[in-house]
């Protein structure tokens, strides 16, 4: 590996750095939108990284133990893209360098996970990339404690100004340093300009002893001197804490006027402006056309590895754990796992509990955590009230990383972004626990666990007013709506133990979607007395109780509202009424049922809604706001049963207004 770059050697630096400036300032310009100071700042550093010090192979884009890059400075993207034509990733080629920011191209706004090989997470949204990063470094740490032979590579990061000022870095930052991540290098693009100005204007910390104060190694050096660029990646490698290398970098470096100017942030550098820059530094070809020899030397770069990367796998496919390492990455379950939960549902069938949810969830977690070594728990200093805890799981620490359970503290936004960074990463299922209502805090990380397609599991409980006294400021209240207005999220509010089981059973075996498990604080009754043969909360909504065919009305609710709704149904049963009451655990899975299926367990008779939370998106199914049993305003502090009073949520106040409402319809 290269440790220093004598002048004598820096020739081919230059123009191999060019490259990725006028391909960058060419598609911002081409498409009239996009930020081409930033690829322009950084790609001198971006050259050294690339050409002698990460370790990857664009034939093998996904060899598990590659090097992570992640372009946490999203709105650069065209720094990523650049570098993955010019390394040789086949996904991006210059007609999608072209096609920059237009509609079904690979090159998007912001670099997308799952649109081309060599794009590790979806970054964009400023702090995530560095907070997904820290899971990424977790992760390989913790692989490498149980397969030191296989797995060893870094972590590394193209942060900016903005992603140091939003607050989820600074949480991820902190773990980062108190776990010692020695893998994880990030290059911090410190050219001291944002959208509106001068960082000067809003941003006037003291970095160094920012990080330093989180126990990471600090470096400052020229970002355009590619001899301490080397020396700095070099002493990386050594590192035994987190490492910052400060890059002062100039935004825009090569442009003639816009240079050092936060016009170039999120512009066009206009075509007088770009023509000016290819005299100036000497560059003739035109636009998207690298020359001969300087493509040449970015491709040799990429192949760099690649001797490496066969003898690696070469070595994999001889080593004894190589089966289980493919199945946990191909995101296969042990049968016995699937076992397991059945014997679960079957222990609820001969023995009914009436038990919090968030406990049943725990009962669940002590049988299968010892079956799935990818399970990773944790939460947000919540462990003994979210029941995320399984007693066979070891906690995760900088003098232990051969765990399987994480104390993020109170980090909900950075629990959830590292969360993602340890699914992204491949071989885990990572589930991470904290009150529902905290869900507004981690809320933009697990949009992008949507978005990206990752399996993460957020168990969040104390789902409504059923948590009592603690009041408005901890009971959620409009949260459950929010959520399942996420697209590609599957909410679950379980009933009781089997649906739980059903729940968790559902999220570990989607490989594609994450899940929420909204979990209660008090008891619930047991709804399901038989064994169905079946995951009838896999349906997103089914029967529960009474007749599907002979009804006089029906009853919708979850969680531990399905309780109340079976009361509700037996009182009305007293006075000749027919009420058959659905259990909806998941309003996406049931909305994602064949037609004839919803039409049949919704009925035609009469429909009345019951949910301790927001009214809000009930309609779709009961046709009219008064057929609606939930809470439009926020909680109060007081034991849980006088919130259900107060709120109307009781048999006695539910069933007159539904005689009421009845009669009225006749």
């Amino acid at each position: 590996m290269q440790t220093a770059i004598k002048p004598q050697d820096q020739a081919p630096y230059k123009p191999m750095a060019n490259a990725i400036r006028f391909l960058s300032a060419d598609a911002v310009e081409k498409a009239k939108s996009g930020h081409p100071g930033m690829p322009m700042g950084m790609a001198d550093v971006a050259t050294v990284l690339f050409r002698d010090f990460l370790k990857y192979d664009p034939a093998a884009p996904h060899w598990p133990n590659r090097d992570r890059f992640i372009l946490s400075a999203g709105h650069g993207s065209m720094l990523l893209y650049s570098l993955l034509y010019l390394t040789g990733y086949k996904d991006i080629t210059l007609e999608e360098l072209r096609h920059f920011r237009q509609l079904d191209a690979k090159t998007a706004g912001h670099p997308e996970y799952g649109h081309a090989a060599g794009i590790e997470t979806t970054t964009g949204p400023l702090g995530q990339g560095i907070s997904n990063a820290v899971g990424m470094a977790l992760a390989e740490q913790i692989f490498h404690a149980e397969f030191p032979d296989l797995v060893d590579h870094k972590t590394y990061v193209i942060a900016s100004d903005g992603d140091l000022m939003e607050g989820i870095s600074q949480e991820a930052i902190s773990l980062a340093g108190h776990w010692g991540l020695k893998n994880l290098i990030v290059l911090y693009d410190d050219n001291s300009i944002s959208i509106d100005g001068d960082t000067n204007l809003a941003f006037t910390d003291d970095t160094q002893r920012r990080f330093e104060a989180c126990y990471w190694e600090i470096l400052t050096i020229d970002g355009h001197n590619f001899e301490a660029i080397a020396n700095a990646l070099s002493r990386a490698q050594q590192a035994q804490r987190p490492i910052l290398i400060r890059c002062k970098t100039r935004i825009a470096e090569g442009a003639p006027t816009k240079a050092g100017t936060s016009s170039s942030h999120g512009s066009p550098l206009g075509p007088h402006e770009i023509a000016q820059m290819r005299q100036n530094l000497d560059w003739d070809a035109q636009p998207f056309d690298i020359p001969a020899d300087i493509l040449a030397e970015w491709r040799e770069a990429g192949e760099r590895h690649r001797a490496k990367r066969q003898e690696w796998e070469a070595h994999f496919n001889r080593h004894p754990d190589s089966k289980e390492i493919s199945r946990r990455l191909n995101h296969e379950r042990q049968p016995s796992v699937k076992d397991a939960l059945k014997s679960v549902i079957l222990s609820y069938i001969d023995m009914p509990v009436e038990r919090a949810t968030r406990q049943l969830s725990q009962e669940v977690l002590e049988r299968i955590a010892p079956l799935m070594p990818e399970l990773i728990g944790g939460s947000a200093d919540l462990t003994g009230s979210n029941n995320t805890k399984a007693k066979p799981q070891r906690i995760i620490n900088r003098d232990n990383f051969a765990g399987n359970y994480i104390h993020y503290g109170v980090r909900e936004h950075g629990m959830a972004a590292i969360m993602n960074g340890l699914s992204l990463y491949g071989g885990f299922r990572p589930y991470g626990g904290t009150f529902l209502i905290f869900s507004d805090y981690l809320r933009p990380a697990l949009r992008l666990s949507a978005l990206m397609h990752q399996p993460v599991i957020y168990v969040l409980t104390h789902d409504s007013i059923g948590l009592g006294e603690d009041g408005p400021t901890h009971q959620p209240i409009e949260h459950l709506a929010a959520l399942r207005a996420i697209p590609n999220l599957n909410v679950f509010r379980p009933a009781d133990g089997i649906e739980v089981t059903e729940c968790w059973d559902l999220a570990l075996n989607t490989p594609d979607r994450p899940s929420v498990l909204a979990l209660t604080r008090q008891n619930v009754r047991q709804i399901r007395l038989k064994d169905s043969q079946k995951n009838l909360s896999g349906l997103g909504g089914y029967v529960a109780w009474g007749d599907a065919e002979q009804r006089d009305l029906t009853l919708i609710a979850t969680g531990s509202e399905v309780g109340l709704a079976v009361e509700v149904a037996e009182t009305l049963a007293e006075q000749s009424i027919k009420a058959t009451v659905i259990s909806m655990p998941c309003t996406r899975l049931f909305d994602e049922q064949p037609k004839d299926y919803r039409k049949s367990v919704l009925g035609s008779a009469p429909r009345f809604a019951i949910e301790a939370a927001s009214p809000y998106g009930w309609e779709r199914y009961v046709g009219e706001s008064d057929h609606i049993f939930g809470i439009p305003s926020f909680g109060a502090s007081a034991p849980y049963q006088d919130l259900y009073d107060k709120f109307g949520l009781t048999v006695e106040k539910i069933v007159p207004k539904i005689l009421k409402q009845i009669q009225k319809n006749d």
